[in-house]
């Protein structure tokens, strides 16, 4: 697997973060923040496909009203 190069620029706060928790864990920071970033990645992709479902599920529900109502529509009267 290739590895890029990127510069990286934390808030103070989030920085002193990081160097506590890379050194409680005896992790270096470069794995540390390989880490993150994928987790946080998964996070975001589940949270795109939940948005989608949430469309298609309203979508398919519209559909769903259309034919029950043209079936409604068809019904013969019952005298």
């Amino acid at each position: 697997m290739s590895t890029k190069t990127m510069s990286l620029k934390l808030q103070e706060p989030i920085f002193v973060e990081l160097e506590t928790l890379v050194e409680q864990l005896n992790k270096n920071r470069n794995a540390y923040i390989n880490e993150a970033v994928a987790y946080y990645n998964k996070i975001q992709r589940r949270k795109l496909l939940a948005e989608q479902l949430e469309k298609e599920c309203l979508a398919v529900r519209a559909a769903d009203y259309e034919v029950f109502k043209e079936m409604e529509e068809m019904e013969d009267p019952i005298d």
